[in-house]
Parts: structure tokens; C-alpha cells; sequence
């Protein structure tokens, strides 16, 4: 509902500032512009998410409609006797491979150093 209300929002200045009022100020002529290309990026969203190609989620930009119907879900599945989905904890995986990518970045730099000692020596070496 929030990206059709968009779309309605955007039809609304397009129209008002292609109007014959607006045709010769040209800044009107380049938010006209980005106005059209905004609303065509909104509209193939829409388009993804009513043919199911994307999932909203609860972090996505959620229309009032949207949010009441997500809230009412959440309280029926938090009632008891309603099963509920365990979470992993993956918090010790995302700790190694944070750990893993420093000693990867701190190996490179430690190289990096390396090579350039050994080039500016090679430069101080030659006559």
C-alpha cells in the first residue's frame, strides 16, 4: 500500500510540473526527470513484490494495513500452545569469521610493508 501511495504521490508532481504553467523553468523540467525515473524504479518494486519475485519483510518500508496485519500474525504465533520457530545462535560463527578476515587484513598489511622495505632497498642498492 505504501508504494502504491507512493506512485499516486509522484503521478501527482509529475502532472503538476509538466503542466503548461512549469513548461519553460527548467528546473521544474529536471524534477520532472528524476520524478519519472524514480517512479519508474518504485513501480518495478511494486511490481516484484505483488508477482511474489520479493519478499517484504519487517525491516522494509510497511504501509499501516501492512503493519496491523504483521502485528496480529506475531500475536497469534506468540499464544500459547501456538509453536514457536527457534532462532540459532550463530553468534559464534560470525565471531570466527570476523576473526579470520582481521588475520587475512593483518596478514596483507604485514606483506604490503614487506615488499615495500624490500623495493626500497633494492632502489638504495643500485648505483
Amino acid at each position: 500500500e505504501m508504494l502504491e501511495g507512493m506512485i499516486r504521490e509522484l503521478d501527482r508532481l509529475i502532472a503538476k510540473y509538466s503542466g503548461n504553467e512549469w513548461n519553460r523553468n527548467t528546473d521544474a523540467n529536471r524534477i520532472v526527470e528524476l520524478i519519472v525515473e524514480h517512479r519508474a524504479l518504485i513501480q518495478v518494486e511494486l511490481n516484484e513484490v505483488n508477482s511474489g519475485l520479493r519478499k517484504l519483510t519487517d525491516r522494509d518500508f510497511l504501509g499501516p494495513k501492512e503493519r496491523r496485519r504483521r502485528l496480529k500474525l506475531k500475536e497469534k504465533d506468540n499464544k500459547p500452545g501456538a509453536q514457536q520457530t527457534k532462532r540459532r545462535d550463530s553468534s559464534k560463527y560470525f565471531r570466527k569469521l570476523e576473526r579470520e578476515a582481521n588475520a587475512q587484513k593483518k596478514r596483507k598489511r604485514r606483506d604490503t610493508r614487506r615488499l615495500r622495505k624490500e623495493a626500497k632497498n633494492e632502489g638504495d642498492a643500485m648505483p
